[in-house]
């Protein structure tokens, strides 16, 4: 079964981007980072779910959501399932940089590490292993020329 997802490209004054340290439960050597965000429930609209996985994810509610930037298919193991998602990222912005995890379900508490603010320098030096794996690029490409007239349409990615 595919699952809707809307997430949060959630920039902060600096235009450093807000990425969750992801691991797999059963083997906490396998890491990732990704953007806050999460699965659209019954009678959400994207905006909604958004709004609502990055207040979960991060406690920062005071954002300015919008507009969409990208959409992508990807479907990957985790947690001992297949998990098949059609993910639509919003652009957002804050100036709240201090972030709380309290509001994390049980998931997340055994699967993210950390949060973390990163430039887009830093985004593009590393070797750890981002999702979606151009961010680096795209977020550079956002940065310089704005957010596109309509959101562009990634390469899916199957793990």
């Amino acid at each position: 079964m595919e699952r809707t997802v809307a997430r949060v490209v959630l920039l902060d004054p600096d235009e450093r981007i807000l990425l969750l340290h992801g691991f797999e439960p059963a083997d906490p050597a396998s890491t990732w980072w990704f953007t806050p965000g999460g699965g659209v429930e019954e009678g959400e609209s994207l905006e909604q779910a958004a709004r609502r996985e990055l207040a979960e994810e991060t406690g920062i509610s005071e954002v300015r959501l919008g507009p969409l930037l990208w959409r992508r298919s990807c479907s990957f193991p985790f947690d001992g399932r297949r998990w098949d998602q059609n993910e639509w990222y919003y652009l957002g912005r804050t100036v709240r940089t201090r972030t709380d995890t309290g509001g994390h379900t049980d998931l997340e508490r055994r699967s993210v590490r950390g949060l973390r603010w990163w430039t887009s320098e830093e985004l593009s030096a590393t070797r750890e292993t981002v999702y979606p794996t151009r961010l680096a690029e795209l977020l550079r490409t956002l940065l310089d020329e704005g957010p596109p007239s309509t959101p562009e349409v990634l390469a899916a990615e199957v793990v």
